[in-house]
């Protein structure tokens, strides 16, 4: 890359070299080079035609590199939008995925609370986008927000305190541990649900491992937040949880083994079954 001699062949080449691992080559390749030089992508555009300041090519390249060994991107430039917010992500927390915006809209459409103000928990927060997404959308609800990585709740309190201050209350521990019997209108979940098996590939195996290896079958961790749920739900209170495209069977059969009722399966824009949600 040292022969190119404008930011607009920066890309061009740079696209060329991502095109074997990325579905968005050109969109990645605009991100990383805007974030090396502290622009967004309209002034990239705009400066096309310059020619890059000393270090851009060796800090594009070494970009380059990562994003090619499949290193999500949102880790690489350390944020990732959702729900129309910009979260900060480190490589402590999973990126999040459009498709976990569908729970997020179950939550919201079906959340019932027993006194007017909508209590709901967001277990297994990682980078918080969930629980700042809900209290953003529902501004008269009361947030709490737990994981079991202190570093990721680090991440989390951080993305609250600019997006929705003073909205979530952070506790940290598994699972339901820290809740001290407290009960909600609503449990928001997206647990660890992929197979060990498939954990260790790209662009899995970049991200934390306890917030993906789901077991042997994916559903350890889906066992454990459905059978825990009744004891933190009002009356008539929902748990919502994200799972794999083909889960959706099993999450429905452990939801009534647990006592929850009619469980109902909501796909997502790709039409595959993302998120189950059932009532007490």
């Amino acid at each position: 890359m040292a022969a190119v001699r404008s930011l607009g062949s920066l890309l061009r080449e740079g696209t060329r070299r991502l095109e074997r691992v990325s579905d968005s080559a050109r969109l990645d390749c605009e991100l990383l080079l805007a974030h090396v030089l502290g622009l967004d992508r309209a002034a990239l555009y705009a400066r096309s035609a310059d020619q890059p300041r000393t270090g851009t090519v060796e800090q594009f390249d070494a970009l380059l590199a990562e994003r090619g060994a499949g290193r999500p991107l949102a880790q690489i430039i350390g944020r990732r939008e959702f729900c129309s917010l910009e979260f900060e992500i480190t490589r402590d927390v999973l990126v999040p995925r459009p498709e976990t915006e569908l729970l997020v809209e179950v939550v919201r459409d079906g959340v019932n609370p027993t006194d007017g103000t909508p209590r709901i928990l967001d277990l297994g927060t990682g980078c918080g986008a969930v629980a700042v997404a809900l209290a953003r959308t529902l501004p008269e609800s009361r947030l709490v927000a737990s994981d079991n990585s202190r570093r990721a709740l680090t991440v989390a309190r951080r993305n609250a305190a600019g997006l929705a201050p003073g909205r979530v209350r952070f506790v940290w521990g598994p699972w339901y541990g820290p809740l001290d019997g407290r009960r909600f209108d609503a449990i928001a979940c997206n647990p660890p649900y992929v197979e060990s098996v498939l954990c260790g590939d790209p662009p899995l195996c970049f991200e934390p491992p306890a917030a993906l290896d789901g077991g042997p079958d994916g559903l350890r961790e889906l066992r454990l937040v459905i059978s825990g749920a009744p004891p933190h739900l009002n009356p008539g209170g929902m748990l919502a949880v994200e799972h794999g495209a083909d889960q959706g069977a099993p999450v429905r059969s452990l939801m009534r083994r647990a006592g929850l009722n009619t469980p109902v399966t909501h796909r997502d824009l790709a039409g595959r079954e993302r998120v189950t949600s059932a009532r007490i």
